[in-house]
C-alpha cells in the first residue's frame, strides 16, 4: 500500500514525522486533503488544525499558527510558524 512520508516542523522545534495515509490541513485557499499519489502542491498554511492519519496508530491532531504546506512525490512537508500536538480525546 502506498503511503506518504510526512514531516512537521515549527520555526524553532521538530513536531512530528512518519508514514501516513492521509494529511488534512487548512490553507489560505481552503481545506486540503492529501493521499498518496497527490499532485505536487505548494500552499500557504492558514492557522488551524492539521490532521494526520498515520499508517500505524491513532489519528494525530496538531494546531499550527500558519506557515507553508508542500506536497511532492508522496512527501508532505509542513513548515509552521508554530505547531503543537493536541491532546487526544
Amino acid at each position: 500500500m502506498a503511503e506518504l512520508q510526512v514531516e512537521v516542523v515549527a520555526a524553532d522545534h521538530f513536531v512530528w514525522s512518519g508514514a501516513a495515509t492521509l494529511v488534512k490541513a487548512r490553507t489560505a485557499e481552503g481545506e486540503i486533503g492529501v493521499m498518496p499519489g497527490h499532485t505536487p502542491v505548494l500552499a500557504v498554511l492558514a492557522p488551524g488544525e492539521l490532521a494526520i492519519e498515520p499508517v500505524e496508530g491513532n489519528r494525530i491532531t496538531l494546531h499550527a499558527d500558519g506557515g507553508f504546506f508542500s506536497v511532492d512525490s508522496n512527501r508532505v512537508v509542513i513548515v509552521a510558524d508554530n505547531a503543537e500536538m493536541q491532546e487526544s480525546a
